[in-house]
């Protein structure tokens, strides 16, 4: 593991009038997945707030306590602003407004993750490119998923393929699918065995057996993020609206078009449950299953959709609902192009589905890399062939290069 460098101090003190934002990257031996941006203030505070204390602190940032010790006190004239609270005999802990500082970097961030992951892959590309020419370029509209910087990774040092991904949810990915702006769809499905209702006026008009493929990619858990607090009062749907004090919880959806958001109308519908009656199902919407972590954290909301590789990440309680399948669509006379012949490889190999078995939740699709019969992929298709025989535990595959 790479050693983190220590935190720096500002260079100058700045009034809080012109205080500002300054972004900046550096380049360096390693790889550096996802959103994670480093800055030495809010390492420092979360350092402190993990620890318990400077002390704590500083071991975790390699550092001297009185290194650690006089950055804060420097920060502190910088935003003019104590991040400390000092009680005799006791460790130094955050301000409230340390607090508030913190978990607002922390949301933001969350935020912003797509575009960040975006802009290292993009640059890491055009790096790449000056290097060996040779690779080849994939862009994928996708609907944000944790498991695909870790696909973009491995393609890139596998198999010299990069891939372009574009983050949007999953109704307007397959739309840009279609309207010609990406080689590869990637959306996700619940793995029903009956009808879907919802997915099915979403999705059916944008996927078309004969025109499309679908190609198998992972499998994952979705569920209820909270925090810890709320664990024992909820452990199934319904149970939101039955707290124990007898207030419903305050709900942080995804937003209108995301695979997440039909999921969590489709089971809403499924329990006779009335979405108006949860505060915040329709008015607060975030993009990622990981902002909604940071907002539930932060204390914003109090429960969310997401995955459990999202919930461990802030420290939160997982309910799984339901298991969801993840798929990548492409048009049928593009299944053959270099590109997607080199990405299903990836998808088949090995490698592939240990990345997904060290991710909590995930686990590898039934037939990774490998085409799928749309018709029997799909619970919108596979609601018709469950009245005569048992939905196969596995989807059946073709060949390549076989009509449907």
């Amino acid at each position: 593991m790479a050693r983190r460098p220590p935190p720096v101090a500002p260079t100058q003190p700045a009034s809080q009038r012109d205080l500002g934002v300054h972004l900046q990257y550096t380049l360096g031996a390693g790889t550096q997945l996802g959103a994670r941006v480093d800055n030495p203030l809010f390492d420092l505070l979360a350092a402190v707030r993990e620890g318990g204390s400077i002390k704590q602190a500083a071991m975790a940032l390699r550092c001297s306590y009185r290194h650690a010790w006089g950055l804060l006190k420097q920060w502190e004239e910088t935003l003019g602003e104590p991040l400390l609270l000092w009680v005799r005999g006791q460790p130094g802990r955050l301000t409230p407004f340390a607090e508030r500082l913190l978990w607002a970097e922390r949301r933001a961030r969350a935020r912003i993750q797509p575009h960040i992951e975006a802009l290292r892959a993009d640059l890491g590309r055009l790096l790449a490119d000056a290097r060996d020419q040779n690779q080849q370029l994939l862009t994928l509209c996708a609907s944000h998923d944790l498991a695909l910087p870790q696909l973009q990774q491995h393609a890139s040092n596998s198999a010299a393929l990069h891939l372009d991904i574009r983050y949007q949810g999953s109704v307007d990915s397959l739309r840009a699918l279609n309207a010609g702006q990406c080689l590869v769809a990637g959306f996700h499905v619940p793995a029903l065995r009956g009808a879907a209702p919802l997915f099915a006026k979403a999705m059916k008009p944008l996927l078309k057996p004969g025109l499309h493929k679908l190609i198998g990619c992972a499998r994952r858990q979705q569920g209820l993020m909270m925090r810890r607090e709320h664990a024992q009062a909820v452990r199934t749907l319904p149970d939101l609206l039955r707290h124990r004090d007898g207030t419903p919880l305050r709900f942080v959806n995804r937003q209108e078009g995301s695979g997440t958001r039909l999921l969590m109308d489709h089971l809403m519908q499924e329990h006779g449950l009335a979405p108006a009656a949860l505060p915040g199902y329709h008015e607060h919407v975030e993009h990622t299953h990981v902002a909604i972590a940071a907002t539930i954290a932060s204390g914003v909301a109090d429960v969310g959709p997401g995955v459990e590789a999202a919930a461990l990440e802030f420290g939160l309680h997982f309910v799984p609902l339901i298991e969801e399948d993840y798929f990548l669509a492409c048009l049928k006379h593009n299944l053959n192009s270099p590109a997607v012949q080199r990405l299903r490889a990836v998808l088949a190999g090995p490698a592939w589905s240990t990345l997904l078995q060290g991710l909590p939740g995930y686990a590898p699709a039934a037939a990774p890399g490998k085409v799928l019969v749309m018709t029997a992929a799909l619970p919108w298709w596979r609601f018709a062939r469950a009245k005569k025989t048992a939905a196969p535990t596995t989807f059946p595959t073709s060949e390549p290069t076989a009509s449907p």
